[in-house]
């Protein structure tokens, strides 16, 4: 089910001569039942990324992988959960008009009214990722949105949408439904006031693009205290994009990250 485009350039720096180089590529899977295990697992290294960069915020914020069987429902972290401590087998799966159909666990209110929105208005999508970053929220309030400072902002070159209206906790599904069409057809969406979401075709993807948003974030918030920034200008924003914008781009920039926590956290395939 994972929809990477094959079509996407390498990454950065992995054009080299001489004899057959190796790196990662996305797995396929035999069964449907290896994907999903595979989701989960993502996910559970996902929401310890997540605590190590200090993205958890009390029980606010969550991220979602869609079934690759069930892909009207979504495996999501359990409500008051710390995110450095879930493993695959403490997901939930909820279906796109919120109820719980596997699992024992209580879900945050907000991730069904924003989640099920999103997965249910982009078939294209395989996982959503929310939280509450310092920085991301800062911006937020902020009406310049992602600005083409760095070649890292550059992966959101006319790649994201922002919800304009804040109404308080999103915990019904009208206010899910604007957030939805707010994200369009990008990869982000600022939530006014609120905060950032991301999604992409893979876990690794949408993982990957919340966490340089949020860097992205706090770039821009201190080349502005810093004094007046460079703007980069549309055709090399765009030819940057090319590059470091794409969906394999974004699951290729998790593999590190991926590595590092599998090791260290073999809990995750508990």
């Amino acid at each position: 089910m994972t929809t990477l485009d094959a079509t996407d350039p390498m990454p950065p720096s992995t054009i080299a001569v001489g004899a057959q180089l190796e790196m990662p590529l996305p797995q396929t899977f035999a069964t449907v039942e290896e994907e999903r295990m595979h989701r989960k697992v993502t996910l559970a290294a996902a929401f310890r990324m997540f605590s190590k960069a200090g993205l958890d915020e009390g029980v606010a914020g969550h991220v979602t992988a869609r079934d690759p069987e069930h892909t009207d429902s979504y495996w999501v972290n359990p409500f008051g959960m710390h995110f450095g401590l879930i493993k695959q087998s403490d997901l939930v799966r909820v279906d796109h008009a919120g109820n719980v159909v596997e699992g024992n666990r209580a879900v945050n209110g907000a991730a069904v009214a924003i989640h099920c929105a999103v997965h249910a208005a982009r078939p294209d999508v395989i996982a959503a990722a929310h939280a509450h970053g310092p920085y991301g929220k800062t911006l937020s309030s902020l009406p310049q949105g992602i600005e083409m400072l760095t070649q890292d902002s550059c992966a959101f070159y006319n790649d994201f949408g922002v919800h304009e209206s804040f109404s308080g906790v999103v915990l019904d599904a009208e206010e899910g439904d604007k957030i939805g069409r707010a994200l369009g057809t990008k990869k982000a969406v600022i939530l006014r006031n609120h905060g950032m979401l991301t999604v992409g075709h893979s876990v690794e993807s949408a993982a990957w693009w919340f966490l340089t948003l949020e860097r992205t974030s706090q770039s821009q918030l201190m080349a502005h205290a810093a004094g007046t920034p460079i703007v980069i200008d549309d055709a090399n924003a765009e030819a940057t994009y090319g590059t470091v914008g794409g969906e394999f781009a974004g699951w290729f920039q998790f593999q590190p990250i991926w590595q590092k926590i599998s090791k260290d956290n073999p809990d995750i395939w508990d």
